[in-house]
């Protein structure tokens, strides 16, 4: 709280008297001082609580855990360079709209979030590599696996930059919410407004100017909700990889590539993270059509004074509301049935299926929240920069815009809790699925998860059936059906 104080009175300071600044540069200031003060308070302390162990064990265990600090730091400026509408894969997502249309501009998001994927799967890996390097540096002296230890450390280091982190996340939406509120009360279409608002608070408004002050604010809104994402879900993947560790350490597990329950396992995580995006954005798809539906049918936008009453409005909401409800119910069904259908099927397998979710939902969520971040501020930058709202140029951002929101703002968010509920319950299904099988020790499980046991490969299947009418529901339940 103090950081956030200090940084906004600096902030007021240097831009209160300008009459435009950059809204992402007291952002990004935020949190690279956060996570350079959070990096000296971790070897301070360190130093303090364990400068006594040997071979200097207080500055390694500190660099570990530094790298998850600094990668909260770091993954929000490679962010930047995909999804910011100064940067230039936003600007060849507007470049490609103007010649293309809304294809080249579908195109060139999602090409922007295939890059951006790359990328940070690289700073990741990278950050990751100097922890397990140091790990290796007289760490084995005081526990068994180091390097799992270590990447515990390291998804706790970026879990300490988790309130920044949720800070600048919740900047986007209120900024998002401020401009909606601004556009749906058309004050400006209200007589006399100017001279009230002048009479009543001392200050002659001006509108438009308000109004770009606002599109601008939302354009840094949009990036550090794009920003926030990947720290999230990288604390998901790596405290998740840690506890698959420790799955596989439990039960005494070979994870051996020439197994075929480890590739089935790897392909049938993949699976699920796919069957995941979809039904989430099919959720919305039939939301948003049945939404339109009614408001084609009830509400004229098409008169001169745009207006609809609360029932309609309320009706809308609830049109919505029902298909999130929906989606989440079959969600959860998939979701739930499935992790304790794996798990009783073999625990080698289950610990592979584990993995792949964790890393095919990494890159899936990485790569739907910047593609979506890439085409929500390229038309920001039409709006804003180029001042071509209403034109064919802004139909195409919006195009993109609207195919982006259920990436960044449904799909790839969503991930972050389906990874560590996925994990964190099946350490206990597997746990139970292995105690039911009827053996016990480490040897005994790896017979078990051999033979297999005739009642936990039963309750599997009926598990596995049950989770595939969900997954049935999830798309073939959720289908549009339009009138015939």
């Amino acid at each position: 709280m103090r950081l956030i104080w200090l940084t906004s009175a600096v902030s007021k300071a240097k831009f209160a008297h300008l009459k435009h600044f950059d809204f992402e540069t007291p952002l990004t200031a935020l949190v690279w001082v956060t996570s350079l003060l959070s990096i000296v308070v971790t070897y301070v302390v360190s130093y303090l609580m364990l400068g006594q162990l040997d071979a200097g064990m207080w500055w390694k265990l500190s660099t570990i855990i530094s790298c998850g600090t600094i990668a909260a730091a770091v993954i929000p400026e490679v962010t930047k360079v995909f999804t910011s509408a100064k940067s230039k894969h936003v600007y060849e997502v507007v470049e490609a709209s103007k010649e293309g249309g809304a294809s080249l501009n579908v195109l060139s998001g999602i090409v922007a979030g295939n890059f951006s994927a790359f990328w940070k799967g690289i700073v990741i890996v990278g950050l990751m590599f100097v922890a397990y390097a140091t790990s290796t540096q007289g760490l084995e002296a005081l526990m068994i696996h180091p390097a799992v230890f270590a990447f515990g450390l390291v998804a706790f280091g970026m879990l300490g930059m988790g309130p920044v982190t949720i800070a600048v996340d919740s900047y986007g939406p209120v900024t998002d919410n401020a401009q909606s509120v601004f556009e749906l009360s058309q004050i400006e279409s209200l007589p006399g407004i100017s001279n009230e608002i002048e009479k009543e608070y001392g200050f002659k408004p001006n509108f438009e100017e308000g109004k770009l002050y606002l599109e601008e604010n939302d354009s840094a809104g949009n990036t550090f909700k794009a920003t926030a994402k990947p720290v999230l879900i990288g604390t998901a993947v790596i405290g998740a990889t840690t506890m698959i560790f420790s799955i596989i350490l439990l039960l005494d597990l070979k994870l051996d590539l020439l197994d075929p329950k480890v590739l089935l396992g790897l392909i049938t995580g993949g699976s699920v993270i796919f069957w995941f995006s979809g039904a989430s954005t099919q959720a919305v798809v039939t939301g948003a059509y049945r939404a339109v539906e009614f408001i084609k049918a009830n509400i004229k936008l098409d008169a001169s004074v745009k207006k609809a009453s609360i029932a309609d409005s309320k009706q809308v909401v609830k049109i919505c509301t029902q298909y999130a409800q929906k989606g989440m119910i079959n969600i959860f069904g998939v979701v739930f049935l499935l992790t304790l259908a794996f798990a009783f099927f073999d625990p080698t397998f289950f610990a592979s299926y584990l993995i792949s979710i964790a890393v095919f939902g990494l890159f899936q969520a990485m790569f739907m929240a910047n593609a979506g971040g890439a085409w929500d501020n390229a038309k920001k930058l039409v709006e804003v920069d180029l001042k071509q709202k209403g034109t064919e140029l802004h139909a195409a951002t919006v195009v993109g815009d609207t195919v982006g929101d259920p990436f960044k703002d449904t799909a790839s968010v969503a991930l972050n809790p389906i990874i560590k509920f996925t994990t964190l319950f099946g350490l206990l299904a597997v746990e139970i699925a292995v105690k039911m099988s009827g053996h016990d020790g480490h040897n005994g499980v790896a017979e078990a998860s051999a033979g297999g046991s005739a009642m936990t490969t039963g309750i599997a299947v009926l598990l596995l059936i049950g989770g595939l009418f969900f997954v049935w529901r999830s798309f073939y339940g959720m289908r549009i059906r339009g009138s015939k």
